[in-house]
């Protein structure tokens, strides 16, 4: 038995394998719908009966073998993926390379609603202790070292610490709302 996958656009049955898209699964150790919630099955697989697991994933093929390929998750789709001026970025690599930084203790990077751009990078940070101060112009000087221009945050905002779930998890949905929508 195989475990077919592919990452291709959602809703397409082809199988595409370029920077990026929604991680599709198929196969026989794959379920193929959910019980007595037929709505919710058609949201959640294809026409062609490939499962949509929420997530976004890069495909590189193994060098030498065509029929193989590894896959590197970039995030979930729904709030670890940022799409800014047509680019899809993930956050979770922004993250990986702010908690390098020397005066970053913690940080959250999430897509803040706007209007031109469709979402910006924005990084929601605790500095450590000993730190008072970090701009936004500092930071991403910083970051333009380390990452693609487009990737780099346009937003920086500074909180004394990042409220988590029971799971020690920060809700990045809540988080959006808290600092761009509702902010008090």
């Amino acid at each position: 038995m195989n475990m077919y996958s592919s990452v291709t656009i959602r809703n397409s049955c082809s199988t595409i394998k370029d920077s990026g898209g929604d991680l599709l699964l198929r196969g026989p150790f794959v379920f193929n719908r959910y019980w007595n919630k037929n709505d919710e099955t058609a949201k959640t697989f294809t026409e062609c009966g490939w499962f949509i697991t929420g997530d976004t994933a890069q495909c590189f093929p193994v060098e030498g073998c065509e029929q193989k390929a590894v896959y590197k998750i970039l995030g979930r789709t729904s709030v670890d993926i940022i799409k800014s001026g047509g680019y899809k970025i993930s956050a979770l690599d922004i993250e990986k390379h702010l908690l390098s930084h020397p005066s970053i203790e913690e940080c959250a990077v999430v897509g803040a609603p706007d209007e031109e751009w469709g979402e910006r990078v924005a990084a929601i940070v605790v500095l450590k202790s000993n730190v008072k101060e970090l701009g936004l112009d500092s930071l991403r000087a910083w970051c333009k070292k380390r990452m693609a221009v487009y990737s780099s945050p346009t937003i920086l905002k500074i909180v004394p610490n990042l409220d988590r779930n029971y799971l020690g998890k920060v809700n990045k949905k809540e988080l959006v709302k808290k600092m761009f929508l509702n902010p008090s």
